[in-house]
């Protein structure tokens, strides 16, 4: 099994706020992927289980059926399948983050998170 960690600092693309942008105004310059992927956040002994709507280098969007709190850190690991990555075996990737907020609708949560590093391993 392969693992490479990567740090957020050492990448090119991450969120920045324009000079220019309103106090709850983001601009993003990681693309985001509408990706649908089961996860279990971890947060200190607790466990959640959330399911991605999207997925960038710097931050990741989850819908789950209990709140969390912003400022939360959370872990997690999304199985990225080798027919979707074009490789040939699965790849694992394990990422630490934080909540940055969390809003009802009608039907569940949803919460926005950092991710802050991560690590690629190769199933």
């Amino acid at each position: 099994m392969q693992s490479m960690n990567v740090h957020k600092s050492a990448l090119p693309l991450s969120s920045v706020r324009s000079p220019l942008a309103s106090p709850q105004q983001e601009v993003r310059c990681a693309v985001r992927f509408p990706v649908a992927l089961p996860v279990v956040l971890s947060a200190g002994q607790g466990k959640i289980p959330a399911l991605t709507q999207n997925v960038s280098a710097s931050g990741v969007f989850f819908e789950m059926n209990s709140p969390v709190q912003a400022g939360l850190e959370i872990r997690f690991s999304m199985r990225m399948s080798s027919a979707a990555l074009g490789t040939p075996h699965d790849v694992l990737v394990r990422c630490h983050g934080r909540v940055v907020r969390c809003t009802q609708n009608q039907s569940n949560y949803q919460a926005a998170a950092t991710i802050d590093d991560y690590q690629f391993d190769e199933q």
